[in-house]
């Protein structure tokens, strides 16, 4: 991207929904505005996780006045996630098709897993470089993700179901603070948060770093009654809870330094952070500057380029890991790139090498299920892909992913995505017709075979009359794909001629 291009990251958090917008300046990104609208979308899943209207409208009027300010922005210019909430919501197709319609840019559901690493890239870009060992804690609303890292490099990460507004829902739904809520509410988190002692032993790090919500609240009151700046210590905290407890209740608490937003999810908060000090042997923890929405903003740079995105990374493992016949699927993707090429035509350079990547990873994948059985692999494969953790991608990439999987043969109904997205065809099109060329497992003849697209709902494949007589099985095969797409809105004809 050139120097000086404004870049913005929304994340859509349980608690809150924040903006962050920034300008690239020589490879790094300067803050131009920040905005925070407490949306608190965690407090309306009902008892069977559906978000209710109120929470729904509350998201779709912040979403609305952040659309405003992004106006003349690009596609590649904005990321919006979204988290916990969004990730239990049954209903969240019915929030998601109305907020991107308002906010006018796709909005990503991420995994646990991936938050987490978004959140520690935010973390570790804002800080010194060094190489000491780093604990990264986001507590969030509804969920609490644990990193260890190195520099950039995360070792280990993951998220668990514990929030400050889940935790101030269940264990202080009054807003009423008391010892006894507070010690089972301590002791509830910390058995949800057990596991993580075998990977977060004190041993293998030495600086613990807290980050956004809950973290940033408690540093900002703990600095406003005079301790050190940017830092939560054991006694802090148990100066802090002295407070909340002689108050009594979220109502009446008036305490320096905290925000009026903040309070009725303190408590929550509060226990969270002292389960974790306990139970991982924390003695003192750095407020960070970085955040989920920092770790978005660099992920976009990182994803211009091929070689620095994380999901190609993710991609070759998944290959490796599933025994994938590197050979096959490089010959795969090679044809399905030269056709893609074809049907696009002239247009967003920007746009084609982002479908060519996506469809190159297609390819590459396109064998996985094979490890676990042959019979069926398309499906294995899309089954794999539908629930695999693979850092960089958003559940929803991860699914678009699986459907080319299981699309690239057989039946084309068994998809459900929508015919009416041309992108989505033309890729499908392209691998579905890449495999067909390349069944003999060698690298096909490809001269004079030209596809081209009417830009409607209808592709035309031309080859040479004698590549019909050289090749009948690959002949046979494409007027069965001719079948294939009779089935749906579009049409695929082959002509050869002389």
């Amino acid at each position: 991207m050139k120097n000086g291009t404004e870049l913005a990251a929304i994340d859509l958090g349980s608690n809150s929904f924040r903006l962050e917008i920034a300008q690239l300046d020589h490879g790094l990104l300067k803050r131009r505005e920040y905005l925070k609208e407490t949306v608190r979308q965690g407090n309306g899943l009902d008892e069977d996780r559906n978000l209710g209207e109120e929470a729904m409208q509350r998201g779709w009027d912040c979403l609305g006045r952040f659309a405003e300010r992004l106006a003349g922005f690009r596609k590649i210019q904005v990321r919006a996630v979204a988290t916990q909430t969004l990730r239990e919501a049954r209903n969240r197709e019915v929030f998601l098709e109305r907020a991107q319609k308002i906010l006018g840019f796709p909005i990503d559901v991420i995994s646990g897993r991936e938050e987490a690493r978004l959140i520690y890239q935010g973390v570790a870009h804002l800080l010194p470089q060094s190489d000491e060992r780093r604990l990264v804690v986001d507590i969030g609303g509804r969920s609490t993700e644990l990193i260890l890292g190195q520099g950039y490099r995360p070792r280990f990460m993951d998220s668990y179901r514990v929030g400050s507004v889940a935790w101030s829902m269940r264990y202080f739904p009054a807003g009423v603070f008391s010892a006894e809520a507070f010690e089972t509410a301590e002791v509830a988190a910390q058995a949800v948060l057990d596991e993580a002692l075998t990977s977060c032993r004190r041993e293998d790090w030495d600086v613990a770093y807290g980050s956004s919500g809950t973290v940033g609240a408690v540093g900002d009151v703990l600095q406003a009654a005079g301790w050190a700046e940017g830092l939560i210590t054991q006694e802090g905290l148990d100066w802090l809870l002295e407070r909340l407890l002689k108050a009594g209740s979220a109502e009446r608490l008036r305490i320096d330094g905290m925000k009026d937003d903040r309070r009725a999810v303190i408590g929550g908060g509060v226990s969270v952070l002292r389960a974790l000090f306990s139970l991982l042997g924390i003695e003192e923890m750095h407020v960070a500057q970085g955040a989920l929405r920092h770790g978005a903003l660099y992920d976009l740079l990182d994803r211009e380029h091929e070689q620095s995105d994380q999901r190609s990374t993710s991609v070759l493992r998944l290959a490796r890991n599933f025994n994938a016949d590197p050979t096959q699927a490089q010959r795969v993707r090679k044809v399905a790139h030269h056709l893609l090429r074809q049907l696009a035509g002239p247009g967003e350079p920007e746009e084609l090498e982002r479908a060519l990547r996506k469809l190159g990873w297609a390819a590459q994948l396109h064998e996985i299920g094979s490890a676990i059985s042959h019979s069926d692999y398309h499906k294995h494969g899309a089954y794999i892909l539908d629930n695999a953790d693979a850092a960089g991608f958003t559940m929803n990439e991860l699914h678009r992913l699986g459907q080319l999987v299981l699309g690239h043969r057989g039946k084309l109904r068994k998809l459900d995505l929508a015919f009416d997205d041309a992108a989505f065809v033309l890729q499908l099109l392209a691998l579905r017709l890449a495999v067909i060329l390349c069944h003999a497992r060698r690298d096909p003849d490809l001269q004079g075979l030209r596809i081209e697209w009417d830009g409607g709902h209808a592709v035309q494949l031309d080859c040479r009359t004698d590549w019909v007589a050289k090749y009948p099985q690959s002949a046979y095969l494409l007027m069965e794909e001719v079948q294939a797409w009779q089935k749906t809105a579009w049409a695929l004809r082959v002509e050869c001629a002389g």
